[in-house]
């Protein structure tokens, strides 16, 4: 059957569809997104404006028309951090289901981590062994860390690159004591979390997901996109260190000439880069591999595995 994801981030709005079946890969089909970047369209009162409302509900639309067009039985609708966080949440939802009819279901934090966790352990299989996860969106950090389909421990902290670089980061490039106090009050938030994932043991392999690790890998020598999804990527902390103190003395038209760096994405690459370093610091981390699936796939796996058990 063709099932459709529509992932209302806080980055983009992205609608996957994948030809699936219980007990098979899910073969992308389709690829449909629109770059909205709710997190940096918050006003001073933490509700997302009435631009930002109105982008929503028109791409929402047009996202459930693009599934119709290409033939999706069923489209799995969900918001993750900018929605779930978003003082005026309710109203936004109210809205989205008054013009266009589509429910959004608000995943929490955990629920993130737990699904993206879910789709690294399919993609990287059991001989990973105790598997520990990094996701860097633009709204929050995700980590998860276990040796089942289900993690032992899961936590969101919110420490996504939108946020942090609408919240911390307004010069271009910020000044150098920005870039010291965001990288102090980042550290000091993962490092709350560190010792629950200490007492599970170490990890025996390393993954991240997300646009935000691929870029800084891209950057960093790892292979293009274009040479598929099967070879293997790797970030290593020294390279994301030296990248670092670079991005950091970079204007935003100067990242965005980099190889792999998206317009859209060039201005939160800092952040990124920022909080990569501080969890793979932390974690004692030297280095990690990029998992082509997150949390779209893992939405798609766990609907497969309740039609398997119905």
């Amino acid at each position: 059957m063709r099932l459709g994801v529509l992932d209302v981030g806080s980055n983009t709005v992205h609608l996957l569809v994948v030809d699936a079946h219980p007990g098979a890969r899910p073969l992308p089909a389709y690829s449909h997104k629109a770059e909205l970047r709710l997190a940096e369209l918050l006003d001073d009162d933490g509700a997302i404006d009435d631009d930002g409302v109105d982008r929503l509900t028109e791409t929402v639309r047009e996202a459930m028309e693009v599934a119709e067009d290409h033939g999706v039985a069923e489209v799995l609708k969900f918001a993750t951090s900018a929605v779930r966080e978003a003082s005026n949440a309710d109203t936004v939802l109210e809205r989205v289901v008054r013009e266009t009819g589509v429910e959004l279901t608000v995943l929490s934090g955990e629920d993130e981590a737990r699904l993206t966790f879910l789709a690294a352990r399919r993609w990287q299989g059991w001989s990973a062994g105790r598997l520990l996860l990094f996701d860097i969106g633009g709204g929050s950090l995700e980590i998860a860390l276990g040796i089942d389909e289900e993690p032992d421990v899961a936590v969101s902290l919110p420490l996504g690159a939108g946020r942090l670089t609408n919240d911390r980061l307004p010069g271009d490039p910020p000044s150098p004591s920005d870039v010291r106090a965001l990288r102090r009050a980042v550290r000091s938030e993962v490092a709350k979390v560190v010792g629950r994932f200490n007492r599970i043991g170490p990890p025996d392999r390393v993954v991240a997901t997300s646009k935000t690790f691929k870029q800084l890998a891209r950057i960093a020598g790892a292979a293009r996109s274009a040479e598929g999804l099967y070879v293997r990527r790797e970030l290593g902390r020294d390279d994301l260190r030296t990248w670092g103190q670079k991005l950091a003395e970079m204007t935003v038209q100067e990242r965005q000439e980099l190889q792999g760096v998206s317009e859209g994405r060039a201005r939160q690459l800092l952040a990124g880069a920022v909080v990569a370093e501080a969890a793979m610091d932390l974690f004692g981390v030297e280095t990690l591999e990029i998992c082509p699936w997150a949390l779209r796939e893992g939405v798609i796996l766990r609907r497969l595995d309740s039609m398997r058990t119905a």
